[in-house]
């Protein structure tokens, strides 16, 4: 049972998918697979965004994508840290030249429009500003429509990291005015890792084409890739990995057939329920409750527990896997991910009861 924070259980539909004949990634047959996935992936950021694809790699190529193609040399940007992954986004804005303003928190805290209005001060007019949506290594759920509007009033573009909310928490991207957004597949998508949905606004389409310098990167350049993602004759940029592609549409299909709302709303439900038996058994939660992902719980454990020992003897005797703590919080917390198929009260089950026996 993969209960960490990713991969998740992967739905029966998908790993057949996953099992169907290889076709060429040219073939009139893929480019219609194509199609139907970039419109599933439009329906799922809630986004009528043309410049909506899928970059055939993990998601954090994801976040390379949206950077290098966004970002010349001397532009300046603010990126936001509260965790591994802001640091990251930092990290890439500085390899490609920018001048990076961090607005930096404590780990397990939000991101405050007060914050973002100081670093608008000392920097009015920035190319972009960049913030992780949930936070993967503390389980914090950034609030984003009030910090899309300040950016947005000093003429920058919103970035956002959804590696850990598309498909599992409230995410609309053109109602909260998202300029560029990635994400991943093994989360609460529950396909298998290696590929990153991704989408452009218009705001951020007329940046890429009135770019001075060449994109770093030359598998991540926009100008060329979306060429294969794009019309009725498709330019060939790279060969793509089929199998992932089949196994993304099904299990884009499933969420649909689910319905967004009703998939936000079992993560809410299934994350009450585990919250309950969790704290019985003595664990603690790291976030405040109002800004606490549902689908991945970052808790204490009761006092005088081996963490590690503990987690190494779930996933050898009870074959359940949870995650470890990053950074500043390694071997101080669990990471505990309900997502996608994960997201269920068996699940929950397995673990408290497991659990029971081991405390």
């Amino acid at each position: 049972m993969l209960m960490g924070p990713g991969p998740s259980d992967a739905h029966p539909r998908v790993l057949k998918a996953m099992s169907t004949p290889l076709i060429g990634h040219l073939d009139p047959d893929f480019v219609g697979i194509m199609d139907e996935v970039k419109k599933m992936v439009q329906q799922t950021f809630l986004t009528k965004n043309h410049l909506t694809f899928v970059v055939s790699a993990p998601g954090s190529a994801g976040m390379e994508t949206c950077l290098v193609n966004l970002l010349e040399p001397g532009d300046e940007c603010i990126i936001c840290i509260n965790g591994v992954f802001g640091g990251r986004m930092a990290e890439i804005a500085d390899r490609c030249g920018a001048t990076v303003h961090k607005v930096e928190v404590e780990w397990g805290k939000i991101i405050t429009p007060a914050m973002v209005k100081r670093a608008l001060k000392k920097c009015p007019k920035p190319k972009l500003l960049a913030i992780v949506h949930a936070e993967t290594s503390t389980g914090v759920r950034q609030p984003l429509e009030e910090i899309s509007d300040l950016i947005h009033n000093a003429g920058g573009l919103l970035m956002v990291d959804a590696v850990t909310s598309y498909c599992g928490v409230e995410l609309r991207v053109d109602d909260w005015n998202i300029d560029a957004i990635y994400t991943g597949t093994q989360k609460n998508l529950s396909a298998p890792p290696g590929l990153s949905p991704v989408s452009f606004s218009n705001r951020a389409v007329k940046v890429l084409d009135n770019r001075k310098t060449k994109v770093q990167s030359w598998f991540l350049d926009m100008s060329l890739v979306k060429n294969y993602w794009a019309g009725k004759k498709r330019a060939y940029h790279h060969t793509a990995p089929v199998s992932s592609v089949y196994a993304l549409r099904e299990a884009l299909s499933i969420v649909l057939e689910e319905g967004l709302e009703n998939r936000w709303k079992r993560h809410q439900a299934v994350h009450e329920y585990m919250k309950g038996q969790l704290e019985g058994l003595g664990f603690k939660y790291l976030v405040s409750k109002k800004y606490r992902l549902p689908n991945l719980n970052a808790v204490f454990l009761p006092k005088g527990v081996n963490e590690a020992q503990l987690r190494s003897t779930l996933l050898h005797e009870y074959n359940i896997e949870v995650g470890g703590g990053l950074g500043a919080f390694a071997g101080k917390i669990w990471r505990i991910g309900i997502m996608g198929e994960s997201c269920t009260k068996n699940h929950v089950n397995s673990l408290v009861g497991a659990l029971k026996e081991l405390l």
